[in-house]
């Protein structure tokens, strides 16, 4: 789907501007404070101007994407932001993961927000989709998946690993069990059945969870990370789509446990992760250090910014069932302007006022200054043909 031109002159126009800001190191004269500075700061700026020195002003028309459903909250706060600062509406439907990586590569958006990175066939079939340029994938939303459950009165559970990978394939299926109340000595856990919910569509979050359980448990888990759930004999679990499904469907089923992105869980209770000796909460610092302490992934490069995420504890204080959803765009588009407003939303986003705005709406943890100076790289080299 092509973005409709606002003229050559324009689009080239808009294109230089956006791709000399965000090549730009001087990204921001804006420490990073607490998520609820962004609105404090933005009042500040007249109604194109950013407080990174970006000028977005010459940007307009229409912007398709699609993709993870996690993003949700998230995305709202950035097209909210954008278009306070640009001319550009921003359209982003919560197709899933999964769904949103098949609409890309076909061509049906300009951009797409997806929890799992691009698989190597994906990788390839994108690389094609782009004019053979190759594509930009950008680990700018980074928040902690809770795993959330429906007791009433109860807060929070203690779990260790093993307990959760045996809660999701129905070993443990009482929330009273002796391993769940080894673990939480001062919670008087009810004598109820554990109702187990997933996601039901191919999912970036179904990965990231199931990765977690394959590195840290692999023997009591006893399967490969993926982003279908698997199929499990004599489970007797549930299922919905979408984050919005599962959190609503666990809301309405007492005794009911999924995982989710944590901004999305609203009242439901979450288990505190045992690393050591010690029960991690999940929130957006401790997913933060996961990040920041983890490498770059194997077949990462200077556009293609995948983290290999180490949940084995072996990070000190970080939450370790993180979700990192990238943003995914071409290197090259057939269209000035899709290519200008695509290098300018990646760029709100990457910002530390784009980074606060979605702290505040939906708990994400803000990218590193360091992290932000290699995305603005990558950003960069977005180009139209």
């Amino acid at each position: 789907m092509k973005i409709p031109r606002s003229g050559p002159a324009v689009a080239m126009s808009a294109l230089a501007l956006v791709l000399s800001a965000c090549g730009s190191n001087e990204t921001s004269n804006i420490e990073e404070t607490t998520a609820g500075s962004q609105s404090e700061e933005h009042s500040e700026h007249s109604d194109h101007e950013h407080s990174d020195g970006s000028d977005f002003s010459s940007l307009s028309g229409t912007l398709n994407g699609s993709g993870a459903s996690s993003q949700g909250k998230a995305m709202q706060a950035w097209k909210d932001g954008f278009g306070a600062v640009s001319d550009v509406k921003v359209n982003y439907t919560e197709t899933g993961s999964g769904t949103g990586r098949e609409q890309f590569i076909g061509g049906e958006v300009s951009f797409i927000g997806t929890d799992a990175a691009l698989k190597p066939e994906e990788m390839a079939a994108a690389t094609e989709r782009c004019g053979g340029a190759g594509v930009v994938e950008t680990p700018t939303y980074v928040s902690p998946i809770a795993v959330a459950f429906n007791l009433p009165g109860i807060e929070h559970v203690n779990m260790s690993a093993e307990n959760i990978a045996e809660v999701f394939n129905g070993k443990i299926t009482m929330w009273n069990d002796p391993k769940l109340v080894e673990n939480n000595p001062d919670i008087e856990l009810p004598d109820m059945a554990i109702i187990t919910v997933n996601r039901a569509d191919k999912s970036g979050t179904t990965e990231n969870f199931t990765d977690y359980l394959a590195q840290v448990v692999p023997d009591v888990w006893g399967f490969e990370a993926a982003q279908e759930w698997p199929v499990m004999d004599g489970v007797l679990g549930q299922s919905a789509e979408g984050t919005s499904g599962v959190v609503s469907l666990v809301q309405n089923t007492e005794g009911g446990i999924t995982y989710a992105d944590a901004s999305q869980i609203g009242e439901l209770g979450s288990v505190a992760v045992k690393i050591g000796d010690e029960f991690i909460p999940y929130s957006a610092e401790a997913a933060a250090k996961i990040v920041d302490g983890s490498p770059a992934a194997a077949d990462a490069s200077d556009t293609v910014l995948t983290v290999d995420l180490q949940r084995d504890g072996s990070i000190e204080g970080a939450y370790p069932i993180v979700l990192i959803s990238y943003h995914v765009a071409c290197l090259e588009y057939d269209d000035e302007a899709e290519a200008a407003n695509v290098a300018g939303l990646l760029t709100y986003i990457a910002s530390v006022d784009g980074q606060n705005a979605a702290a505040d709406h939906a708990g994400i943890a803000p990218i590193s200054e360091d992290m932000r100076e290699r995305v603005n790289s990558a950003i960069a080299k977005i180009s139209a043909k």
